[in-house]
């Protein structure tokens, strides 16, 4: 009896599955793990639609995978980190099975969100990089603040800024909220909007503790997808 009940209770969580865009091994370009040989798992859809979004490609289409089969492929590069991105991956439920999956088959997992859905759910294990989302993104009102609560030391919070009034937004946001006592800030400067060198002076002026990014995978693949 008991082992008839296993075997139904163990079918529905096999057969879980999930709009996938895209399955790739490269190098992360981004966050804490940045330069580690990285698999990207990128999840369909999103309920956003930022204006330097450089993912529109992610918003439809892809194609139904079992967690099971994107298990395997991830597992099938050999590569310790893994990176689930979107897209918006929490705009699919079953995202967060995904993200337990991977963390017990040993990955070293980190989640691509962009702070509008509910993360208290995210197994603690999971490193979750959280945008906050400036006024010029155009959904500076989707940010979902009660996120905040739920943020872990390695945890990262990023702001995307693409003008001064961003910066003056973000400055005041990470210091309302004393989010960098809480984990690490990133600033990164959106890709032709603003000069790198100009957010990098403006962070050094202010003597923020945040940590300045640059998106590696841009430079060395200029937004190839795939990469």
């Amino acid at each position: 009896m008991s082992s008839t009940s296993t075997s139904v209770a163990s079918t529905p969580a096999r057969s879980e599955r999930l709009r996938i865009t895209e399955i790739f091994h490269s190098i992360q370009g981004e966050a804490d793990a940045i330069g580690w040989r990285t698999v990207f798992v990128r999840l369909t859809g999103c309920p956003l639609r930022c204006v330097w979004c450089d993912t529109e490609y992610s918003f439809y289409g892809g194609n139904w995978r079992s967690i099971d089969d994107i298990v395997a492929e991830v597992a099938s590069h050999g590569a310790k980190h893994v990176c689930v991105t979107g897209g918006e991956p929490l705009a699919q439920k079953r995202c967060l099975i995904l993200l337990t999956r991977l963390c017990d088959a040993g990955h070293d997992v980190s989640l691509e969100t962009s702070g509008a859905l509910d993360v208290s759910l995210v197994d603690p294990r999971v490193r979750k990089v959280m945008d906050l989302k400036a006024p010029d993104s155009g959904e500076a009102k989707r940010n979902l603040w009660s996120n905040i609560d739920h943020l872990l030391p390695h945890d990262q919070v990023k702001i995307v800024i693409a003008s001064r009034a961003d910066y003056e937004w973000a400055r005041e946001t990470v210091a309302e909220h004393r989010l960098a006592e809480r984990c690490m800030v990133l600033f990164s400067p959106v890709h032709g909007a603003i000069q790198p060198r100009q957010l990098a002076e403006w962070i050094i002026d202010d003597k923020l503790d945040v940590r300045f990014q640059l998106q590696l995978h841009k430079l060395l693949w200029n937004d190839e997808p795939g990469h």
